[in-house]
């Protein structure tokens, strides 16, 4: 009946203001480095059945289709597009471009999850005891640390991830460490925390740390950062048409109240 309707159409009402949520926050996020867009993923509900396929008719005959009405759909999760963002030129020593797989592994307050955090955000800056840090509010220390001389004046990063130091009245680099990248199973199962931070879940499986250019990790290239990966033409279209789909389901549940309506008035 009408009823059912209603049900459906407000089902997809609040799927689409989901979607809309998302969609908006991707576009907030289009100048922010290292952001990762999501999407909204549906799936339709279960279905009530009144006639099911494969059940014998009168004649004894397979009936080959049934009679099912579904009662709508739901968000099933929100997936996280890790493609490669363009590179940003910056001509600051200490930004850092992945390319290719792989994040940075920064200490963060002990009482979020296991300590650890994970970014694709690769500026750094120096705190008071000349250790790497990132350039943030939080100033959360890289790991493994890498500290730079005193009185450095130059500081180069190779692909593979060396950090050298050139100090005040010296020509030659010193190797303050080495940058390491983790890398998971299940890069779309991390958790975002929010500082453009992800944290390791079950789903996306321990990190595994290695030297840049190794195993399955990509390359740095300093003096620049990645862009967010996020399309505005894209997600401009998405949400024009998660607009109309809302205004279609708004119509469907008029059309429901106004057979209900219909159907009140045969009463009279």
């Amino acid at each position: 009946m009408a009823i059912m309707a209603l049900y459906s159409a407000a089902t997809g009402m609040k799927s689409l203001s989901t979607q809309l949520d998302v969609i908006a926050n991707n576009i907030a996020n289009a100048n922010n480095n290292g952001f990762k867009s999501s999407r909204a993923n549906f799936e339709d509900l279960f279905y009530q059945y009144q006639q099911q396929p494969g059940t014998p008719n009168a004649n004894g005959d397979t009936r080959p289709i049934g009679l099912g009405v579904g009662v709508g759909t739901r968000v099933s999760g929100t997936q996280l597009d890790m493609s490669q963002g363009s590179a940003t030129l910056t001509g600051r020593d200490l930004d850092v471009y992945i390319q290719g797989n792989g994040f940075f592994q920064v200490k963060v307050l002990a009482g979020q999850g296991d300590g650890l955090a994970y970014t694709r955000t690769g500026n750094f800056m120096t705190n008071q005891k000349g250790q790497l840090v990132l350039n943030s509010n939080d100033g959360f220390l890289l790991d493994p640390p890498i500290s730079l001389p005193a009185n450095t004046t130059k500081v180069d990063i190779s692909a593979d991830g060396q950090v050298l130091a050139t100090v005040s009245g010296s020509t030659t680099p010193t190797n303050a460490g080495q940058i390491q990248l983790a890398n998971f199973v299940n890069p779309q199962g991390l958790i975002q925390i929010g500082g453009n931070l992800y944290q390791k879940s079950d789903a996306s499986g321990p990190a595994t740390l290695s030297n840049p250019g190794t195993d399955s990790a990509g390359t740095l290239q300093s003096a620049a950062l990645e862009a967010s990966n996020v399309d505005p033409v894209k997600e401009l279209v998405n949400m024009i048409t998660t607009q109309r789909t809302f205004e279609l389901n708004s119509q469907s549940i008029q059309a429901a109240d106004q057979m209900l309506q219909q159907i009140n008035n045969m009463r009279r």
